[in-house]
This record gives structure tokens, sequence and C-alpha cells, in this order.
């Protein structure tokens, strides 16, 4: 009897909220290996913010998803059986591939993963696939923070901004998170680290950042947009940093976004806007691993991981990140952990 793999597939384009039937879950025959070819096991999938984009017919960084394609996602996995040399049986192996429990890829998108000594694979791949290299370059090499800057981290609970406030902390910044209730913002400032944390449930955010920032802000980490980019925009000091991670308070929006109200402070406060895509810089990934895996070794980055169970779940794990549902890195536990 020939192996079955099941794989979501995009079956509509929302036009606002991911709705129940943008995806199906189907079931197929998994094809014979050809040469050059290895048969993947999933064990963890990564559910990120950009998801939502792929979905869109937007001008973006990548072409946008076919309707009747098969999903996209960060995956960790185990080889099965192979055909490939780069990637032995047994091996580990992650990368962009699609949403399901067995893929055959002839490798394109994944590279051999090695597992970190005394770190759980979970947390290594939670950290490292996606939001580790995420939040390192876009607070040291795009923001370029400095010892005594006041950085300023909207979705500082999420699985990027708790990264960037603890990397901002170990560079002797002053930390101030944007979250949306009292337990994720007593888990930034008692946990993590952040100097104070602002809840945007309970305040009005640009009056609690006048509070929490009297001089200023130095490097804004957007990760939202909306209100929270514009009251940033408002404090930010002369040459300040503005870092464009994401903005997802306008994936689902149905009609045009208006843009910044206090845009006129990039003049007066000549400030730096910059955005940026993590994809252009997986050549360099193995560098950033190696800093924020010290890092973790180190206990000197926490993290937490809001982990779904099954592949049949993904599609209502991924709403999650919309309302602000998930407690830390949004993960699907697709399969078993080898021993």
């Amino acid at each position: 009897m020939s192996q079955v793999a099941r794989h979501w597939y995009f079956n509509k384009r929302p036009t606002g909220e991911i709705e129940h039937d943008t995806l199906v879950l189907r079931s197929e025959p998994v094809p014979e290996l050809q040469d050059g070819e290895f048969l993947f096991r999933s064990i963890y999938m990564s559910l990120d913010a950009t998801n939502r984009v792929w979905m869109s017919d937007w001008d973006t960084y990548m072409e946008p998803l076919p309707v009747g394609a098969r999903m996209l996602g960060f995956l960790i996995g185990e080889v099965v059986k192979s055909r490939h040399p780069d990637f032995p049986v047994g091996s580990l192996a992650t990368g962009l591939s699609t949403w399901s429990d067995y893929i055959v890829t002839d490798g394109e998108g994944f590279s051999p993963f090695v597992s970190l000594q005394g770190v759980s694979l979970a947390d290594a791949f939670g950290t490292l696939a996606v939001a580790g290299p995420t939040a390192y370059v876009g607070l040291l090499e795009i923001g370029k923070a400095k010892p005594g800057d006041t950085v300023v981290v909207t979705a500082a609970a999420g699985a990027v901004g708790a990264l960037v406030g603890q990397i901002a902390k170990i560079h002797g910044c002053r930390v101030i998170g944007i979250a949306g209730s009292r337990e994720k913002c007593q888990w930034l400032t008692e946990d993590l680290g952040f100097d104070a944390a602002i809840n945007y449930r309970e305040e009005d955010v640009l009056e609690g950042l006048r509070r929490e920032a009297p001089d200023g802000i130095d490097v804004h980490f957007e990760n939202v947009g909306g209100e929270f980019l514009d009251a940033g925009l408002t404090l930010m000091n002369n040459y300040g940093r503005v870092v464009i991670c994401g903005l997802i308070s306008t994936y689902n929006a149905t009609g045009p976004v208006p843009g910044p109200y206090m845009f006129r402070n990039v003049i007066m406060k000549r400030l730096v806007i910059e955005g940026f895509v993590i994809l252009d810089y997986a050549a360099h990934f193995a560098t950033y691993h190696e800093k924020l895996a010290e890092w973790m070794r180190s206990g000197q980055l926490k993290y937490r991981i809001h982990m779904e169970e099954g592949l049949d779940g993904a599609l209502d794990a991924l709403r999650l990140l919309y309302t602000g549902g998930n407690n830390g890195k949004l993960m699907v536990r697709i399969g078993a952990v080898p021993n």
C-alpha cells in the first residue's frame, strides 16, 4: 500500500480575515523518490504573520501564492528516505516548504539543521528559524541600536518582539514594549527584563510612551503599524531609526489603510525609516544562529513557545496571530521528535 501524505491547499484568496475555507486539507499518495530527492517528515511548523501577506494579491517581495497551490510555511523535520547525498536518512532539515506532514523534495529551500546541545528542538527551531534572525537583523543591522538608546518594540510579547527587546538589553539599551494584556506586560518586565511595558488595551499608547520615554525614542521597532507607528513617530529623537518589520494591524484590511499622520517628523527629526525581509539575509543565517545560540545557552535569551497540536488544526492556529490569541512563538507540532 502506498504511503499517504496530507497537504493544506490555498483554496480562496481572503478579502479580510482568514476564513475556515481559505485553505483546505487533502490527502494524496506519496510519490516514489527519484535520484536527488528525499522524503521529509514534518515535525514542527512555524506560523508567522507574513503567511497572510502570501495569501494576498499585493505586489510584495515574492509572487503571490496562486489559488490551488499548497500553502507555504517554515518547517523542521526528519529525512526518512533519501536519494540525495546532502540529506542522509535520520538527519534533520529545515526550510520554506508546504503545509504537509510528508514532502518529497529535491532539497530546494531546505538546509541541514544541527541540534543545539541543551536546547530542545522546539525551542531551537522556534528561535532560530525565523524569529531570531529577524530580531537580530532588524535591531542591530537596520536599527543600529547602541548602548544608551531608548528602544520601543510593538507586539513586544510576540516571537520577534520578545527577542528584539532582550537583544536590545544585552546591548545596553533602555527597552519599552507594547503588548495587549496585563499578563503579557508583566512577562516582558518581570521575566524578560524590559524596562517598561504599555498595555494598549488599557491606556493610550502615545500617552504611555510619553511617560516611559520622557527623553524620546532612538529606535522604534514596528511590528503592528497604525496608531502604534504614529505614536512612535511622534516621539522620535533627531536622527532616530524606525525599523519596519511588520504591519500586522493592516493585513486583514478590506480598504485603503491611512498612512502615518506624523510623517512630517521624518523631515523634522531627520529620521531613517527602513523595511526589510529576512529572506534577503538567508546567506548569513549561520552567523546569526551562532550568536543567538550563545545567548540562548547562557540564559540571556528567554523564549516562550505557543504550541498547537496537529496538522489538522493549522488553519485555526494561524488565525490566533491576528487576534492576539497566541502567547509566544506560534508553532504547530505535526509529528514526533526522533529519539
